[in-house]
């Protein structure tokens, strides 16, 4: 059914911007009432919910992460980005994008149906 598929950069400088594409296939990004979040994975720990954007367009983000985060979509291409500014070693991670329905909380992890595989980001120097 709903496939997802993250990509970009697997390796990041420090001080940069992460970048990453969430494409997604067998239903559409703007589909009632979802909403399509980045959720990361740093190495030895547990997932960390980044942001959303729902399929109203509307975005939400982790209050730690808000400030260096954007969530954008191209409803041509049935995509979703994400943005995360100035990374450090500390955003190293798995980085997944997943859907979940707009009743289930962001941090539910089993409410998400749907995940992309997952991509890793280095970021080092």
């Amino acid at each position: 059914q709903v496939q997802l598929q993250e990509s970009g950069p697997g390796l990041v400088k420090p001080s940069q911007t992460l970048s990453l594409t969430c494409t997604v296939s067998g239903g559409s990004i703007t589909t009632k009432y979802y909403y399509w979040s980045w959720i990361r994975q740093p190495p030895g720990k547990g997932l960390e919910w980044i942001g959303y954007m729902a399929y109203s367009g509307s975005t939400d983000y982790s209050p730690s992460l808000k400030s260096r985060t954007s969530i954008s979509r191209d409803t041509s291409k049935n995509q979703f980005t994400l943005q995360l500014s100035s990374v450090t070693p500390e955003d190293t991670a798995v980085y997944y994008c997943a859907r979940a329905p707009i009743t289930r909380a962001t941090t539910e992890w089993d409410a998400y149906d749907y995940w992309g595989q997952g991509t890793q980001v280095t970021v080092s120097s």
